[in-house]
C-alpha cells in the first residue's frame, strides 16, 4: 500500500507561518484531511459560527477534490466548537452540506490554538 501525502508543505498559518503536516493523507482508499479551521490566505476570516463553519468545511472540501474525493465519500467527521452554544447553528450548516449523506461524527467543545471559533477534519473513503 502506497502513502499520498497531499500539501506535505502543510499550508500557511496565522502570520505566514509554515505549517509542519499534510493537508490530507490517502493510503488504501481512504482520505485523512487535516483539520481546517475558517482561514483564507493564511488568515482567520471574521464572522459568527454559521459563516466561520461553511468557510471551515468548504476548506475541507476543497482538500477533498484535490484528492479525487467528493462529500459522497466522507464517512466521519470530528467537529471541535470553542462554545457549546454554537451547537445548533453549526448542526444547521453541516445539514447543509451532509444532508443527503451523512457521515458519523464527533462534536466537541475545546479552546483552539487559532483564534477562531470551529475546526473540522473530514475522514473519506472510495477504495482503490
Amino acid at each position: 500500500m502506497t502513502i499520498k501525502r497531499i500539501g506535505a508543505e502543510g499550508g500557511t498559518g496565522t502570520g505566514g507561518q509554515h505549517l509542519p503536516f499534510s493537508r490530507a493523507v490517502e493510503a488504501g482508499g481512504w482520505l485523512k484531511v487535516s483539520g481546517q479551521t475558517p482561514m483564507r490566505d493564511g488568515e482567520v476570516v471574521e464572522g459568527g459560527i454559521v459563516e466561520q463553519s461553511r468557510l471551515a468545511i468548504n476548506n475541507c472540501i476543497a482538500i477533498m477534490e484535490e484528492a479525487g474525493y467528493g462529500l459522497e465519500h466522507v464517512t466521519h467527521v470530528s467537529v471541535i466548537l470553542t462554545d457549546a452554544r454554537y451547537f445548533q447553528s453549526f448542526n444547521k450548516v453541516f445539514a447543509e452540506f451532509f444532508g443527503a449523506h451523512p457521515p458519523a461524527r464527533i462534536c466537541m467543545v475545546a479552546g483552539l490554538v487559532v483564534d477562531c471559533k470551529v475546526e473540522v477534519d473530514v475522514t473519506c473513503y472510495k477504495g482503490e
